[in-house]
């Protein structure tokens, strides 16, 4: 799926649908995935570099980003701060405190504080943008940007929320990437000391643990959002909303030690393999690939990179999990 300009965002099942290029949204994905692994093979490190040099040459010199790249290397649309930016802070900020190759460190850090001039107004590419803070926070303390840039994110993605009984979350329905919210919200009180928004960020985890779980399995917002008089189970469940669980999860457990949080990176793990709406594995053994989505009749067999992607994501902190803690 990938070549020297990057990772083919769309497939018709194994064979990448080149002409659709490629997206900074996948290219961050890819250097957060790269830079996770503690041990990672000259092929897991070359990925890495082609995702940083992606997204330094998607970003602009006062931090904003595109987000569309033909296959022939032709940028297209204007640069924004749409998730795009977010995401790719996102991949830059965890390279910058996690890789082992220190030219990737200081190249990805640099390229994260050009990003920081920039703002933007939607909730999800500040949250996305806030987990590379925190990543940066993690390996340099007191940097000034990062800091100011979480509490930016808190700003936009807290301060409007109306607590409801029966709907606490901050939108009227459920959209996409829905877990970035609260993972957000748990890493930045962390690092800015609020235990507060820690404790906001984990009952809204746990209210949207429950309200994607059924039958004690997790039956995940489908590609049109979810409002709160919606029937369940829905279609077709994207593999994205069970990567951004695992990952809140996975959060939530490192800082609390709360098995309950181990068990909802378990359920994520399981959707892949199987535990879901449609009893039908998610991934392909073979190819290993994700699936694009679940429908009610199994899943979508394409293997694009977003779907792929959240697959290594979430086994990621399973393997975690089973070593020693998640």
């Amino acid at each position: 799926m990938t070549d020297e300009h990057g990772t083919f965002e769309h497939a018709d099942y194994t064979t990448p649908r080149r002409e659709h290029g490629y997206c900074t949204d996948d290219m961050a994905r890819v250097l957060v995935v790269t830079s996770r692994e503690p041990h990672p093979d000259s092929i897991v490190r070359s990925l890495a570099e082609t995702a940083l040099r992606f997204l330094v040459e998607a970003q602009g010199v006062r931090g904003d980003c595109r987000n569309r790249r033909s296959s022939r290397g032709v940028w297209h649309g204007r640069r924004g701060v749409e998730d795009c930016w977010g995401r790719s802070l996102w991949g830059l900020g965890t390279a910058a405190a996690r890789s082992p190759d220190d030219a990737v460190r200081q190249i990805a850090l640099a390229h994260f504080e050009r990003g920081t001039q920039q703002r933007s107004p939607w909730p999800r590419a500040m949250a996305f943008a806030a987990l590379g803070a925190d990543e940066v926070l993690t390996a340099h303390p007191n940097h000034h940007g990062a800091r100011d840039l979480l509490i930016d994110a808190m700003e936009v993605i807290v301060d409007d929320r109306r607590p409801n009984a029966s709907w606490p979350w901050p939108e009227p329905r459920l959209a996409y990437a829905n877990a970035v919210l609260p993972d957000a919200m748990i890493g930045a009180g962390v690092a800015l000391d609020r235990t507060s928004l820690v404790d906001d960020g984990l009952d809204l985890l746990a209210w949207l643990l429950e309200s994607e779980t059924r039958d004690g399995h997790l039956s995940v917002t489908p590609v049109g959002g979810r409002g709160p008089d919606d029937r369940r189970p829905e279609f077709d469940q994207q593999p994205i909303e069970v990567a951004t669980l695992a990952d809140a999860c996975a959060r939530a457990a490192r800082h609390t030690g709360n098995s309950r949080w181990t068990a909802g990176v378990t359920d994520a793990v399981a959707w892949f393999l199987g535990d879901n709406d449609a009893r039908a594995p998610m991934w392909d053994p073979e190819s290993g690939g994700g699936y694009d989505g679940l429908r009610a009749d199994g899943p979508n067999l394409n293997q694009g990179a977003e779907s792929t992607l959240a697959l290594i994501s979430t086994l990621q902190h399973g393997c975690r999990g089973k070593g020693n803690g998640t």
